[in-house]
C-alpha cells in the first residue's frame, strides 16, 4: 500500500531551493545584529560578553540624529512625491490609450535596471552644468527618479481593473474631476497609495549611491554610517544602528506588502458581487 505524500517531489525540491535561496541571503545579514550585542570591539566568536550599551549610548551622538533627521526629510518628501506621480502615470497607462505607451512606460521604469552609480554621476554632471548647490533637495530630487518606478508598478496593479463607471456615474451626477477623484477613485486606491508611500520611503531611506554623489553638507543616514566605518571604535555603534535600520526596514516593507495584498484581495471580492 502506498503512503500518501503531502508533496511531490518537485515541491520538495522547490522547498529546498527556498531554504537554501533565504538561508544565503539573510543569514549574513542577522551577523549584524549578533555582533551589536558584544561588549568587543572586533567581530569574532565566541561572544562572551554581552551588552546593550551602544544601543543606549548612540544616540548621544549629535551628527548620527542629524543624519537621521535628514534622512527621515529627504525620505518623506521623496516618497510623497513620487507616490503624486506615480498616480498621474498609473492612471494614464490604466486608462488611456495614446500612441508610444509601452514606450514611455519602459522609459520611467529605466532606473530600476539602470547602474545607480552610472546615474549618480549623470546626475551629479547635470547639477553642476545647472549650478545647483548639492543640498538635501538634490538627493530628494535624485531619489523621487529611483522610487518613481517602484511607486508605477504598485499604483498600476491597484488601477487595473478600476470600474470606470462609477466615475462616470459621480461625472454625470454634476461631480467635477477632483471631486470625483476624492470620493470614488482615492477611496479605491487608497490602499496601493500607502503601500507606494511606505516602500518608497523604505528605499529613500537606505539609498547610498545617490545620496553619496548629490549630498552637501547634510549627510543622510546611509552616507554617515559610511563615514564612520573608517574607525574601528565606531564600528560596533554602527552595528547597532544598521540592526535598527534592518528591523524598521524589515517591518515597513512587510506592512507595505499586506497593505497591497489585502488591497488586490478587497478588488477581486468587490469584483464578485458586481
Amino acid at each position: 500500500m502506498k503512503k500518501f505524500s503531502l508533496y511531490s517531489t518537485g515541491d520538495r525540491l522547490l522547498i529546498i531551493y527556498a531554504v537554501m535561496f533565504l538561508s544565503f541571503l539573510y543569514i549574513p545579514v542577522l551577523f549584524l545584529p549578533l555582533f551589536s550585542f558584544s561588549k568587543s570591539q572586533y567581530m569574532m566568536f565566541p561572544i562572551s560578553d554581552w551588552t546593550l550599551e551602544r544601543y543606549v549610548t548612540m544616540w548621544h551622538k549629535t551628527k548620527l540624529r542629524d543624519a537621521l533627521f535628514a534622512s527621515i526629510k529627504v525620505g518623506i518628501f521623496a516618497s510623497i512625491i513620487s507616490t503624486i506621480l506615480g498616480i498621474l502615470v498609473a492612471r494614464a497607462m490604466t486608462r488611456y490609450i495614446f500612441p508610444l505607451k509601452k514606450p514611455v512606460l519602459g522609459f520611467i521604469m529605466l532606473p530600476i535596471a539602470f547602474p545607480e552609480i552610472i546615474m549618480g554621476v549623470g546626475l551629479l554632471i547635470f547639477a553642476i552644468f545647472a549650478g545647483m548647490q548639492l543640498s538635501l533637495i538634490t538627493v530628494t530630487a535624485g531619489h523621487v527618479l529611483i522610487c518613481l518606478p517602484f511607486s508605477v508598478l504598485i499604483l498600476i496593479s491597484r488601477f487595473e481593473g478600476f470600474d470606470k463607471s462609477l466615475e462616470e456615474a459621480s461625472l454625470d451626477l454634476g461631480e467635477n474631476a477632483w471631486q470625483t477623484f476624492r470620493r470614488i477613485t482615492f477611496p479605491i486606491v487608497a490602499s496601493g497609495i500607502l503601500a507606494s508611500v511606505l516602500l518608497t520611503f523604505t528605499i529613500s531611506f537606505d539609498e547610498f549611491l545617490i545620496a553619496f554623489f548629490l549630498s552637501g553638507e547634510d549627510p543622510t543616514l546611509p552616507i554617515y554610517i559610511y563615514g564612520q566605518l573608517r574607525h574601528v571604535k565606531n564600528i560596533p555603534y554602527m552595528l547597532a544602528l544598521g540592526s535598527i535600520i534592518l528591523l524598521v526596514s524589515f517591518v515597513t516593507i512587510s506592512f507595505a506588502e499586506w497593505i497591497r495584498r489585502r488591497g488586490m484581495k478587497n478588488k477581486k471580492l468587490s469584483g464578485l458581487f458586481e
